[in-house]
């Protein structure tokens, strides 16, 4: 006889009869997909998700699932992760069960990935954990809608040590044929300003894939921080797609809980090691998309059209568009975070370093032929503990390190090319201080520090 795992919050987090369920679920992934996807061509391999009801979360959850819609090949295993929030426990729990029922249909458990996971240390069956559990079963209507034809592995997390959820999600890694969900909310129960505050430092740390984050962050900070772990590791560029709260959706502004989307790309697909299929290459196709970018602006023409067979641009990515002029700098601006599409990000960072650098007025057309461009193409944000000047000096490494100062609002970085005017470490860490707002000499509390490698394509003189 099957074990089923039945409903236990429909007809109170979302609608309880399969018609209207269906119908409303579409329509938040078609409004979704209507209001545009950022990167169409691409397909996540992981996701975190929140899980509220729907009234509250739907939205912003829909914006990540409708990632899904478009891909020729979507995944048909996915790997969800959710925190425990009635049964405390240690480690990870298996359900149990063979099927998840909701009012849209069942959904299989996949033997074959219980079988990887289940002798792993920390893992355990509990059915008791997952019976009333409501941050998995809020998922499966979307997965359902978007991906029709797929099993799961669901996993309970209770409290957990990201190392140890690292060796659950190693095991069951896969291609691109599996999907890994993690689902949390954001903060709780703050004020609409507090939260805002407290949700955009969450969604810079996800986005540096800092897998230290606290359950005041994140409800679901345990499984967040075992992916966190997981994609610096596998080398995956986390791209926010929507922040938002129940505030500004269907609640009171007084007490909130916050809501995010983030997508979590390899990359390798398509195109080995470097950003397309051809170091060089892809370089000069950088360069020449910048050049025709500031050149249609100066010509009226906002509009350029996009390269053939150059899929790798509708992927995230972060850039930086450096102008010189005589050798001496012209317009320098830049991403530190994949949030669009690379060619996007790409013409409107050399828009703005031609046209909207301070430091500069804006580039005239006269001048373009004598101007050589530079791009660079930044790595994900890894976080450094910066608990001291001096522990941060020892971590820095000079030639190779792009680094980033952030404490409250103020933000500063030098790119790995300022180390040739600035190559002793504490002159380099001391003008990155002025340039971020911060005091030149001592270390204050609450500074955040992180480091990016960067691959650089230049003109020639």
């Amino acid at each position: 006889m099957e074990r089923v795992r039945r409903p236990a919050v429909a007809g109170s987090f979302y609608e309880g009869e399969r018609a209207a369920l269906v119908a409303g679920v579409d329509a938040l992934l078609e409004e979704a997909r209507r209001t545009g996807l950022p990167f169409p061509d691409a397909l996540p391999k992981a996701l975190i998700v929140p899980h509220a009801g729907y009234v509250y979360s739907g939205a912003v959850a829909a914006s990540a699932y409708a990632l899904l819609l478009s891909a020729p090949e979507p995944p048909t295993r996915v790997i969800l992760l959710g925190p425990s929030h009635r049964v405390f426990f240690r480690g990870v729990a298996l359900p149990g069960a063979d099927l998840f029922r909701t009012p849209v249909g069942d959904v299989l458990v996949d033997p074959e990935l219980v079988r990887r996971v289940a002798a792993l240390p920390g893992v355990i069956e509990s059915p008791e954990a997952h019976r009333l559990e409501h941050s998995l079963e809020v998922q499966l209507p979307f997965l359902q809608r978007a991906l029709r034809n797929f099993s799961i592995l669901p996993l309970v997390v209770g409290e957990a040590d990201p190392s140890m959820l690292l060796s659950v999600l190693e095991a069951v890694r896969g291609g691109p044929e599996t999907l890994f969900v993690v689902s949390s909310d954001l903060s709780h129960y703050l004020s609409m300003e507090d939260a805002q505050v407290r949700d955009s430092r969450t969604a810079r740390s996800i986005g540096r894939l800092d897998p230290s984050l606290s359950p005041e962050a994140a409800c679901g900070a345990f499984p967040v921080n075992g992916l966190l772990l997981a994609a610096r590791r596998w080398r995956l560029t986390p791209v926010l797609i929507d922040l938002e709260n129940s505030g500004s959706t269907a609640g009171p502004s007084d007490r909130v809980v916050g809501y995010g989307a983030f997508a979590f790309y390899a990359p390798r697909d398509p195109g080995p090691d470097g950003p397309g299929s051809g170091e060089e290459g892809d370089g000069a196709l950088l360069l020449s998309l910048a050049r025709e970018a500031v050149a249609g602006t100066l010509e009226g023409k906002e509009d350029c059209s996009d390269p053939e067979e150059a899929s790798w641009l509708a992927r995230p990515g972060a850039t930086f568009v450096t102008l010189t002029k005589d050798g001496r700098l012209r317009g320098c601006i830049g991403s530190l975070e994949a949030r669009r599409p690379l060619l996007e990000d790409l013409r409107a960072n050399a828009r703005a370093a031609a046209f909207h650098d301070p430091r500069f007025p804006p580039l005239e057309r006269r001048e373009l032929p004598g101007v050589r461009f530079e791009v660079s193409l930044l790595s994900p944000l890894e976080p450094l503990s910066a608990s001291s000047e001096e522990e941060i000096l020892k971590s820095l490494r000079p030639g190779t390190d792009g680094v980033v100062l952030s404490l409250g609002a103020r933000r500063g970085t030098f790119l790995p090319q300022v180390w040739e005017e600035l190559p002793e470490p504490g002159e380099f860490l001391r003008h990155l201080k002025a340039k971020a707002g911060l005091p030149e000499r001592g270390w204050p509390e609450g500074i955040e520090v992180s480091r990016y490698t960067v691959k650089k394509w230049s003109e020639a003189p």
